[in-house]
């Protein structure tokens, strides 16, 4: 029998964290998440400031950009590529069902 440990870390929206905290908690390296700021796949809540601060959202982007980096062995790019569309896919979806909820009953 395998136990896999793991740690559970519960972030209120407005909670802001370092870049070192979420590379601690995201399995990315620091290297990785500036990639990602970058590509603007995640984006701090100020620019500007310096260290750069991050949102709770940022953290859910960071984790599935990890998984998708091991679980299907991308590269940087290749994870850029597939939070992009995966992105799209999501607002498409949101939109399809806005203009879903605009049809009359007797239609759908």
């Amino acid at each position: 029998m395998r136990i896999a440990i793991t740690e559970m870390l519960w972030l209120d929206r407005h909670e802001e964290i370092s870049l070192a905290e979420l590379a601690d908690v995201s399995g990315l390296s620091t290297g990785e998440i500036d990639e990602l700021v970058g590509a603007g796949i995640i984006v701090p809540i100020d620019s500007a400031q310096k260290p750069e601060k991050f949102s709770a959202d940022s953290l859910v982007a960071a984790r599935q950009a990890f998984r998708l980096r091991r679980d299907f062995e991308l590269n940087a790019p290749g994870v850029t590529l597939a939070m992009t569309l995966l992105e799209q896919i999501h607002d498409l979806e949101a939109q399809l069902r806005e203009l879903h909820a605009l049809l009359p009953r007797t239609i759908r």
